[in-house]
């Protein structure tokens, strides 16, 4: 990114006030970067054992595989869920609140004994798969934000502030040397005045 500047005391004034609002913004991004980059930790970690526990869960039902035949699929439905958005780092995330199931209703007497323990299996697998989609959006939103600022920490720290830093240091330099130049002038001037004057007497 070529920083565009003039040789002159405005423009080394506007990039010494922009040089200080990224060394200012830069500690306070590194921070936010370090929280999400541990945010996406934390919910890549959760989302491992969402899953461990739900391959578990599954595993432990094989015994009644033979059973599910009778289930009737329809019996147990998401109605609703009801979503809350909370804030990391900065990030809006939604949660899980609640979730509504509906039951359709049967007959406890002509159904099998453990028509209830299978409802009952069904809503718990259905709430951790839920759970387990929010999570993955979780570390999808997370892991968007933390690349996105470690773009922008890398931006301040590797081009802009060395490029700021250079640029004010061209126009001091420029400025010195108009400086040294126009009194070198002004010396050779008033040596030609000192000789006329002499010459004239």
């Amino acid at each position: 990114m070529a920083i565009k500047y003039q040789y002159n005391k405005t423009s080394l004034n506007d990039l010494n006030k922009q040089l200080k609002v990224r060394e200012k913004a830069l500690p306070t991004i590194k921070s936010k970067e370090s929280a999400l980059r541990m945010e996406v930790k934390k919910a890549k970690d959760k989302a491992d054992e969402i899953n461990a526990e739900l391959t578990l869960k599954i595993n432990s039902y094989d015994r009644m595989s033979a059973l599910w035949v009778e289930f009737e699929p329809d019996l147990v439905a998401i109605d609703d869920v009801d979503i809350k958005t909370i804030k990391i780092a900065g990030v809006k995330i939604p949660v899980i609140e609640n979730v509504k199931f509906s039951l359709k209703p049967f007959n406890l007497f002509s159904k099998p004994l453990w028509y209830a323990e299978g409802v009952a299996i069904l809503k718990d697998l259905a709430y951790l798969g839920l759970e387990r989609e929010f999570l993955d959006e979780k570390v999808r939103l997370l892991d968007f934000m933390r690349k996105k600022t470690t773009q922008k920490v890398n931006l301040y720290e590797k081009v802009q502030i060395p490029g700021y830093k250079e640029a004010i240091l061209k126009i001091k330099r420029f400025i010195e040397d108009e400086e040294n130049l126009s009194k070198a002038a002004q010396k050779i001037v008033k040596d030609r005045h000192e000789k006329m004057e002499e010459n004239a007497k």
